[in-house]
């Protein structure tokens, strides 16, 4: 039996690749510079990524900027879990999961990274978490992929893509660090 035809298995199907490794390395490229450029620099820098694959962004992020600025740059780590049903009219709960990020963020220029933009719930969730961390100079949002539909007035400061999609779709952003492969590929609920 396939994966597809499993029950309780939601049906999928590709509808298509909409960034290769190559189109996903230029883009972080870009998006490097245009933090650095809107931030004067480095120095007073952090990047936060949000687990899963915001934190590997966040540390290529990180490496790029550091070579563009000639010194490290902190990376941290914010890690939100959801207890939710995406489908659900009561709507999803973002919650996060104690810790620390990794660095001070008090006073710093914080870049909060995620790889997609949706509703903007986890952003939400993540910027209470933030926080309760410290109280930054100023918080910037990057996102890989911005795919519309915001439930909540947030907007990407950094955005990679902005890719229209319908409420069936579904943007997938596949890593090395996690999935083994480096492509964002679009794919269609089929239920």
């Amino acid at each position: 039996m396939s994966a597809d035809t499993e029950v309780g298995t939601p049906k999928i199907r590709e509808k298509g690749r909409l960034m290769s490794a190559s189109e996903i390395e230029r883009t972080l490229v870009r998006l490097a510079h245009e933090i650095v450029e809107k931030n004067n620099g480095g120095e007073n820098l952090g990047l936060v990524g949000i687990k899963r694959r915001g934190v590997p962004l966040a540390q290529r992020l990180g490496a790029m900027i550091s070579k563009i600025e000639k010194h490290p740059i902190d990376t941290g780590v914010l890690d939100i879990s959801f207890y939710r049903d995406d489908l659900s009219t009561s709507g999803p709960r973002p919650t996060v999961t104690p810790g620390t990020i990794g660095f001070d963020v008090t006073g710093r220029d914080i870049v909060l990274i995620d790889d997609v933009l949706y509703t903007g719930r986890t952003i939400r969730a993540a910027l209470d978490a933030l926080f309760d961390q410290g109280r930054p100079k100023s918080v910037q949002l990057l996102t890989l992929v911005d795919r519309g539909h915001r439930e909540l007035p947030i907007e990407a400061t950094y955005t990679g893509r902005s890719i229209p999609t319908s409420s069936r779709e579904i943007i997938e952003v596949k890593l090395n660090e996690i999935d083994g492969q480096e492509q964002v590929l679009l794919v269609e609920r089929m239920d």
